[in-house]
Parts: structure tokens; C-alpha cells; sequence
């Protein structure tokens, strides 16, 4: 077996090749780089944040109390303790990623295979989800509770 020699064919035709994937390169990167500053992913890393003082999710009064609301368009269960006290947990499942359906006596319930979720900690109730939904920021101001 004998190497052939380099021709200038050769090294002209690498060296096209060489600028040709340096310049895509260089546009990749300029391109990816001129996101807006700011956006950042949600805690639960299912969506883009969309403002510095968060999305108005639902009135206090609407998650009602003992209980909890899902709030489908923002993938985010809303639940209420005593008061007005009110957490946020992920609404996706962690078996297969199916929107939970209801709160009720104290579980959150996932319509496509069963799992239940503890709605106070998100731990998980029943399978088959194999870990508990997380949490997600929320802040009550004025009687609205939105994600932080």
C-alpha cells in the first residue's frame, strides 16, 4: 500500500472546506448568541419565564381552600392550605409527561395512568410515576398569585 502524494487539488479542496465550516460555524454562533437578554427557563425548566414580576396565574379566591386548581395553559397546579397560603407544583407527570387532571382530598390525580401525587409535598401517592412532581415559584400579591 503506497501514500500518494498531496496534490494542490487536494489542498485546495481541504482548505476550501476548512473556511467553508468555519464560517458556518461563526454564523451558528452569532445567530444562537442574539437571544434576547433576560430569558431565562422556569424553575421547572418547562417554559421561557415571561416577565420580571410573573405570570398571573389565578385569584387566591379561585384555589379553593384544602384544595387546589390546575392551571393548564401555565402546566402549573396551584394548591391552598390554611389561609391564604398557596404553593405551586408542576402539573406534568414525571412517568410520561401527561397533564394532571384534578386536586382533590388531598391528591393530585394524573388521568392517563393513574399516578396520585401528595398535593401538599407532590410526593408521589401511586404509580407509576418514578419521582414527585416539583415545585414551581409562586408569590401571592393582591389576591392574585403569580410565578416568580
Amino acid at each position: 500500500m503506497s501514500i500518494q502524494p498531496l496534490t494542490r487539488r487536494s489542498a485546495l479542496r481541504g482548505g476550501v472546506v476548512s473556511v467553508v465550516a468555519g464560517v458556518a460555524g461563526f454564523v451558528v454562533a452569532r445567530w444562537r448568541g442574539s437571544a434576547p437578554s433576560g430569558s431565562t427557563g422556569a424553575a421547572n425548566a418547562y417554559g421561557p419565564s415571561t416577565a420580571d414580576k410573573g405570570v398571573a396565574l389565578a385569584r387566591v379566591d379561585q384555589v379553593p381552600s384544602g384544595g387546589g386548581l390546575v392551571v393548564g395553559s401555565a402546566k402549573v397546579v396551584l394548591v391552598r392550605g390554611p389561609g391564604d397560603s398557596v404553593h405551586g407544583l408542576s402539573a406534568i407527570c414525571t412517568h410520561q409527561g401527561c397533564l394532571v387532571s384534578s386536586v382533590a382530598g388531598g391528591v393530585i390525580a394524573c388521568p392517563c395512568h393513574g399516578s396520585r401525587f401528595d398535593a401538599q409535598t407532590g410526593a408521589v401517592v401511586a404509580g407509576p410515576a418514578p419521582s414527585p412532581l416539583p415545585t414551581v415559584a409562586v408569590v401571592v400579591r393582591d389576591g392574585t398569585v403569580y410565578t416568580s
